[in-house]
C-alpha cells in the first residue's frame, strides 16, 4: 500500500488511544463506534496519523490498517462469534518458556547465596544472603509471544500490512525501554523496520503481567510508564485536530453514592484489588492532565479532544479488566456513555469540528433507540429503554438541586 499524501487545503487528523488492558480496549471501541456513528466528515479508518499506547495500540494498529470500527468490534468484543476473534486465551496464556527460564537459575542461586552467608553468617543475615533470589521470579505472568503470532496473522491478511512502511497512514506505536526509561516511537524513521505486530507486543507489556519484549537487543516495556496518551506524536506529525480516547480514569466514590450508583462510599472496603485500581488511576489520570494541558498551550493552532468515563461510573470502575463475560455490555456502556457526552458538550465541541470540516450529528445523538447493533454488518440494533437513563439523570438532577439550596443556605442573597 501506499502512504497517502495529505489533501491540500484538509487539515490533518488524527487518533490517540491510551492503553486499561483488554478492558481499555473494549471501552475504547464502544466510544470509537459512538464517535464514527455520530460524526460527518471523518472516518476513523482512514484519518492521517495513529497513536496507540498499551491497549491502545491494538486498536492503532488495526484502524491504520484500514479495518473499520464494526469490524475491529466482531475480532475484540464478540469473541468465539466471530473468524479469527481475540479470544481470553490470547491474553492469558501462561508464560511456561519465562516460568522455565526462570527455574533453571533457582539452583545456583541458592547454592551462591547459601555459600554467603555460611562465609560470613555474623556480618551477613539470610535474608540479605538470599536477596539474589529475586532474580528467579518470573518477570510476567502471561505469555505476550501468542499477541504477537495472532496480530501478524490478522495484519498479513490480503489488503493488510504488518510492515509500518507499506501502510497508507501514519501509524505510531510507543514503548519505553527498560534499560533506559526512554519513550520509544516504533513507526518513526529508525524503528519502522520492526513488525507492526511485534511493537504491540512490546508497547502493551505490562510490567508484572507480560514479560519485557526483546527488539534489536533493547527490551521493551508498556509504553504508558512514561506518558498516558502520546498524543504529541500526532501533533508534531501535523494533525491539527486529534481525537483522544482515555478509559482509565479515578473513581469518586463520594460522588457515586450520592447519585445512587456506588457501591462503596470507601473504597477501602473493597480490599487491595480495589485500592491498587484506584492508585493506578490516579496516577495515570494525573500525568494525562498534564498533558493535555501543555498540548492546548503548545499547540495553539491545534484541537485536542478528549473523551473518557465519568468520575463516578461505577459499572467501569468495578468490572474486572480482564473479564471477557461481559464485554459487550461494557462496549455498549462506553458506546452510550460516549453518545451522552457528545451531546452534552456539543456547544464546546462543534466549533472545534467544524474549523476541521467535521460536523456533529446531533439527530443521531438524540435517537434513544441506537444501540452498536445498527452499525455491526447492518444489523437491527434492538430498541433500548430510556428509563434506567432518565432514572440516573433524574437523581443526578436532584443531588445538583440539593447542592445549591444548601450552597443559598449558607450563602443567603
Amino acid at each position: 500500500m501506499k502512504r497517502r499524501p495529505p489533501s491540500a487545503g484538509r487539515p490533518r487528523v488524527g487518533l490517540a488511544l491510551a492503553g486499561g488492558g483488554p478492558f481499555g480496549a473494549i471501552y475504547e471501541i464502544g466510544a470509537l463506534m459512538a464517535l464514527q456513528e455520530s460524526l460527518d466528515g471523518v472516518d476513523f479508518h482512514d484519518l492521517d496519523v495513529y497513536v496507540g499506547v498499551s491497549a491502545g495500540s491494538f486498536l492503532a494498529a488495526a484502524l491504520a490498517n484500514g479495518i473499520p470500527v464494526s469490524e475491529i468490534y466482531g475480532i475484540f468484543i464478540e469473541g468465539e462469534e466471530s473468524e479469527g476473534a481475540l479470544t481470553p486465551e490470547v491474553f492469558m496464556r501462561p508464560a511456561f518458556r519465562e516460568y522455565l527460564a526462570r527455574a533453571r537459575t533457582v539452583p545456583p542461586l541458592v547454592a551462591r547465596s547459601l555459600l554467603q552467608y555460611l562465609r560470613q553468617p555474623l556480618s551477613r543475615g539470610p535474608l540479605e544472603s538470599f536477596a539474589a533470589l529475586g532474580r528467579a521470579i518470573p518477570t510476567g505472568v502471561f505469555d505476550n509471544d501468542t499477541i504477537h503470532r495472532y496480530l501478524h496473522a490478522v495484519f498479513t491478511q490480503p489488503g493488510r500490512t504488518d510492515d509500518f512502511r507499506g501502510l497508507r497512514h501514519r501509524l505510531y506505536l510507543v514503548a519505553t525501554d527498560l534499560d533506559s526509561g526512554e519513550s520509544v516511537s516504533f513507526g518513526r524513521p529508525g524503528h519502522d523496520r520492526v513488525p507492526i505486530s511485534q511493537a504491540v507486543q512490546a508497547s502493551a507489556a505490562l510490567p508484572g503481567l507480560f514479560p519485557p519484549v526483546e527488539i534489536d537487543g533493547r527490551f521493551f516495556v508498556d509504553g504508558a510508564l512514561k506518558k498516558t496518551l502520546h498524543a504529541s506524536e500526532a501533533l508534531d506529525d501535523g494533525a491539527r485536530l486529534v481525537f483522544c480516547v482515555n478509559p482509565i480514569v479515578p473513581y469518586d466514590a463520594g460522588l457515586a453514592a450520592e447519585k445512587g450508583r456506588g457501591r462503596h462510599r470507601r473504597l477501602v472496603e473493597g480490599g487491595l484489588p480495589v485500592v491498587l485500581s484506584q492508585t493506578f488511576r490516579a496516577i495515570i489520570h494525573s500525568r494525562m492532565a498534564v498533558g493535555i494541558s501543555k498540548y492546548r498551550t503548545q499547540y495553539r493552532d491545534a484541537d485536542v479532544v478528549l473523551f473518557e468515563p465519568d468520575a463516578d461510573d461505577s459499572e467501569i470502575f468495578f468490572t474486572n479488566i480482564f473479564s471477557y463475560a461481559t464485554r459487550k455490555r461494557l462496549c455498549e456502556h462506553a458506546y452510550q456513555r460516549t453518545r451522552r457526552d457528545l451531546l452534552r458538550r456539543r456547544h464546546e465541541l462543534e466549533p472545534a469540528f467544524v474549523r476541521h470540516g467535521v460536523a456533529l450529528r446531533v439527530d443521531v445523538l438524540r435517537d434513544a433507540t441506537r444501540t452498536i447493533g445498527l452499525q455491526v454488518r447492518g444489523r437491527p440494533g434492538r430498541p433500548r429503554t430510556r428509563l434506567p437513563e432518565t432514572a440516573a439523570d433524574l437523581r443526578e438532577t436532584l443531588v445538583d438541586l440539593r447542592r445549591w439550596l444548601a450552597a443559598k443556605d449558607r450563602f443567603p442573597a
